[in-house]
């Protein structure tokens, strides 16, 4: 017998749906990149100007899972996808209230949004249901987006860019992610918002699939553990996710099973603060090359964190 996935209770008020207020937990202070703290590390993100140092967006991820399971059942975890913008970071200490429209009945795309207990915006986004999905919010905020020129940051990225190497990565319950992700899948389960049974070895035979999957917020790790063979930002220089979309769409992914990665630029961008590169990573199985899921992340670097940033601008004719 299959039993439900998560006992996370849920209000539905006219056609929303909502789980309760969580308090999301910090598991990046140790993160390194380049030989130095992220974003993550308190210190680094107040002389950025952040109150503190954001939670990881793909945390919050987790909040969305017994919603969206309790509208599409099992089917989220094999062919969903959750498209979201970040709006505002979430330090901890901080609680966060994740909200679903109930989407029609012949509707395979819904709209979903994250709060503080204060009411500030964390992220809004879509969330949809394949493997034919509809146009997500990602798809459209790249689209109504010009592609800048005199890129500092991320001169010489271009858009078309691949990862010259076919990349193999596996998740273990107790394996460590490197200093990219500071911990275990293990740790994070004690840790994450959402209690899911589907999630543990004990209960693996309690799941459709008889055998434990890998949380959704956890496929961004799962995509960014190891080297990406990309050209990025120069530095040394911080970033931060400021668009992130996990599409199943032969899912789901399973703890211990090794996939194939890879990587793509399909797009760049440019704010007053930031430059981001779009990456989009196909994950597939290794032995028969057919197509589980992708993600797609805008991982936007913050142009006061780049020492150089100025003089470069000058030197490419670039106003700043």
């Amino acid at each position: 017998m299959v039993k439900a996935a998560f006992d996370t209770e849920i209000e539905q008020r006219d056609n929303t749906i909502n789980g309760p207020f969580r308090f999301p937990v910090q598991m990046l202070a140790e993160q390194e990149y380049g030989g130095h703290l992220s974003i993550h590390d308190d210190d680094q993100a107040q002389e950025l100007g952040f109150s503190g140092a954001p939670i990881e967006g793909p945390t919050h991820f987790s909040q969305f899972d017994p919603l969206l399971y309790k509208i599409w059942g099992s089917a989220w975890f094999e062919s969903g996808c959750i498209s979201a913008h970040f709006k505002n970071v979430v330090v901890e200490g901080e609680e966060v209230q994740a909200f679903v429209e109930l989407p029609a009945a012949d509707e395979k795309i819904t709209r979903l949004w994250a709060v503080k207990k204060t009411g500030e915006p964390v992220l809004e986004g879509t969330a949809s249901l394949g493997p034919d999905h509809p146009e997500t919010r990602l798809d459209s905020l790249m689209a109504s987006r010009p592609t800048p020129e005199n890129l500092v940051l991320l001169e010489g990225v271009k858009i078309g860019d691949k990862s010259p190497d076919r990349d193999i990565v596996v998740m273990d319950f107790d394996q460590h992610l490197g200093n990219s992700y500071p911990f275990t899948l293990a740790s994070k389960l004690e840790k994450i918002t959402e209690k899911c049974r589907w999630y543990t070895a004990e209960a693996a035979a309690q799941s459709p699939w008889s055998r434990p999957i890998i949380p959704t917020e956890m496929i961004s790790p799962l995509v960014g553990y190891t080297k990406s063979g990309l050209k990025g930002p120069k530095g040394p220089s911080i970033g931060l996710f400021a668009d992130l979309e996990v599409r199943m769409i032969k899912g789901p992914l399973f703890v211990g099973q090794n996939y194939q990665l890879e990587r793509e630029v399909v797009g760049l961008g440019e704010s007053k603060r930031t430059e981001s590169m779009w990456i989009k990573t196909y994950i597939s199985d290794p032995e028969t090359g057919e197509l589980l899921a992708t993600t797609l992340l805008n991982s936007a670097t913050l142009k006061q964190s780049y020492e150089h940033y100025a003089e470069e601008a000058l030197r490419l004719g670039k106003e700043i």
